[in-house]
């Protein structure tokens, strides 16, 4: 007997446990009560709709930033049951807003799948939100109930009759628990609506900011293609090494596979996967599934039909050079592990993908013959530049970094060898890195004076980029190795500083080797140990006084400090106009300087901007900086 998924009233509601932890570990619960924490209380809400959406009841669900940065769901499903929990003698609303791991994902009958957080969703997000609505439309009636900080401010009460049927959450995130801010970001909020469209095919999602009511801005998705069309957005603009998108879906023991996949004539490899609708950025056992099925089918298809030369082979690193992949699939029982809880590792998922891939592939390279040469190609392509990028890793090897006299006399190393405490500064220009290396603490401050500006690596290959002087010597300095080779452990320095002049070019520079770390060494970035320094725009003397301002607001913050005085202003045009002492004085002594440590929140998005700014296609670009020139200050002209 199969289960009644159309069933659902209050005695799906399963009550596991009470709700008094959330408030004091939120982190537990959201993962920081930082901007991503913030935003991660939407998520909760919008999965509760998607999964009422996946289940066949909703079609559209709208999400609101309304004036305060307060935030409204709204969804056209069935509505929450409102009826008596058998258990808990209270309403199910009041049920799966106030207790913990209470909702219809844990009966087993009310959703077959469902994201989130496995239903402690709606009840954190009451327990941290200042307060909470719920209006719920159902049985031709209208229900509300406000909470206030995870309590209740009245009962649910019927309120009029209904001519529709869904649920509304409206909140407020509690400034007593978000403390370093409340204020959303509408782009954030809009490209996870937009990729929850894509892996939701048929879902109508909106999303609007209301916060300023005389320019609402709004962004409607709807993906009736789903999958295929995330894949053909990603190479947008980017030349297709085979016209089709290869597409499979299937389902086994109650587990849904999609894939969609697509190559490019870009180096670089873009697989996204999904577990019910959450990204699992370590992957897991469906993009094992995947590889295996993607470099066997490659592989027997070049050795059948005689496409590669002798001592010619392919890895799964050859067959992933340029392409663009979603694997997403829907679990009824997901179980996650991984640092951060996004890599899945259900066994049983790997035959089932590989299976249904491998199938499809091997159906498709049959009848596109012509296409199928022309992705064995690029592998092979990919193949013939591994080899001689080996060749080259192993040349820059051959000797301890230290060992090459040209290297060794630009690299000022300090003498602390404790990477933990260690930190090597990447300066642009012999003026600055000489001021650095004067101005430095030799005890654990090493100095990387970079000349004329670092190769564009997201144009290239790791082998020519490997014969760039400037990246050789930042590939030596940091010692981690680089590409299959790579070993974090090996990291000679925990901090590894951007230090480029303010201007135009120093910012040019800045992206350059972000570019190049994000490339060849994410976990880096991953690992928290890529930094930019901010040295200051101006040095203002007024009298024997002498103030630092990063900004044109901090200048003149501290003019209004001095009326009386008329200072004596000098704009940095670049790092070499500092003397040591200013330099140690403004951005390497660890008590006075400025670091912003690089982040990695979505390498999806990282790397389609990445794409856009860095990549061969102009006309995204161009599009980029009409719609953002605006923005644009402090440029030297």
């Amino acid at each position: 007997m199969g289960k009644d998924y159309k069933h659902y009233d209050a005695e799906n509601i399963q009550v596991l446990e009470g709700l008094e932890a959330v408030r004091k570990r939120p982190g537990m619960y959201i993962g920081s009560t930082g901007p991503a924490g913030l935003h991660h209380l939407v998520w909760e809400i919008v999965d509760n709709s998607i999964d009422e959406a996946l289940a066949g009841f909703a079609s559209h669900i709208e999400v609101e930033i309304l004036p305060g940065d307060i935030i409204s769901v709204t969804d056209d499903g069935r509505g929450m049951p409102v009826d008596k929990h058998p258990k808990t003698g209270k309403s199910a609303v009041e049920t799966i807003f106030t207790v913990l791991h209470a909702g219809g994902k844990f009966d087993g009958s009310s959703y077959k799948v469902s994201g989130g957080l496995h239903g402690v969703g709606a009840s954190v997000v009451n327990a941290l939100s200042e307060w909470l609505e719920v209006i719920v439309s159902r049985n031709g009636r209208k229900y509300k109930q406000r909470f206030e900080r995870g309590k209740v401010k009245y009962d649910l009460k019927e309120g009029g009759k209904s001519d529709h049927t869904g649920s509304q959450v409206i909140f407020k995130a509690d400034p007593v628990m978000f403390t370093e801010t409340t204020v959303y970001s509408y782009e954030t909020l809009r490209q996870r609506i937009q990729q929850l469209a894509f892996l939701n095919k048929g879902i109508k999602m909106t999303i609007r900011d209301k916060r300023n009511e005389e320019q609402i801005v709004e962004n409607i998705y709807h993906y009736e293609g789903g999958i295929k069309e995330y894949v053909e957005f990603l190479n947008s603009g980017k030349k297709l090494v085979a016209p089709k998108i290869i597409h499979c879906e299937g389902e086994k023991d109650n587990i849904q596979i999609e894939v969609a996949l697509q190559y490019n004539d870009t180096y670089t490899a873009l697989v996204y996967s999904f577990t019910n609708n959450i990204h699992t950025h370590e992957g897991g056992t469906h993009e094992e599934g995947f590889r295996l099925a993607l470099t066997r089918c490659i592989k027997n298809y070049a050795t059948t039909n005689n496409l590669l030369k002798k001592d010619e082979e392919l890895n799964n690193e050859d067959v992933r050079e340029g392409l663009v992949a979603i694997v997403s699939i829907k679990h009824p029982n997901p179980q996650f592990e991984g640092q951060t809880k996004t890599k899945l590792g259900n066994t049983e998922v790997r035959a089932i993908v590989s299976q249904i891939l491998g199938e499809t592939l091997d159906r498709y390279f049959l009848e596109n013959p012509q296409d199928a040469k022309a992705i064995i190609e690029k592998c092979l392509l990919a193949s013939r530049a591994r080899i001689a990028a080996r060749k080259a890793r192993e040349a820059t090897r051959r000797k301890s970094p230290l060992d090459n006299l040209s290297f060794a006399s630009k690299l000022a190393d300090c003498r602390c060898k404790d990477p933990a405490i260690s930190e090597i500064y990447i300066v642009e220009g012999d003026s600055a890195g000489g001021s650095a290396k004067s101005g430095r603490d030799n005890e654990y401050q090493a100095i990387l004076p970079l000349r004329g500006k670092v190769l564009n690596v997201q144009k290239v290959r790791l082998e020519r980029a490997l014969s760039n002087n400037e990246i050789l010597s930042m590939i030596q300095a940091i010692g981690t190795g680089i590409g299959e080779e790579f070993d974090i452990t090996k990291a000679r320095y925990h901090k590894i500083v951007i230090m480029t002049d303010a201007d135009v070019d120093g910012e040019h520079i800045c992206i350059l080797l972000l570019t190049f770390f994000f490339r060849f060494m994410p976990e880096l970035i991953e690992k928290g140990y890529i930094y930019v320094a901010k040295p200051p725009l101006y040095k203002a003397q007024f009298g024997k006084l002498v103030r630092y301002a990063y900004s044109d607001e901090e200048l003149e913050a501290y003019k209004k400090e001095f009326p009386d005085r008329k200072p004596d202003v000098q704009r940095y045009k670049g790092l070499g106009e500092m003397d040591p002492e200013q330099l140690w004085e403004t951005t390497m002594d660890p008590a006075l300087r400025t670091l912003v440590q690089v982040h990695l929140e979505d390498a999806t998005i990282a790397s389609q901007t990445f794409e856009m700014l860095m990549g061969e296609d102009v006309d995204p670009r161009k599009v980029f900086i009409q719609e953002n020139a605006h923005y644009a200050d402090n440029l030297d002209i």
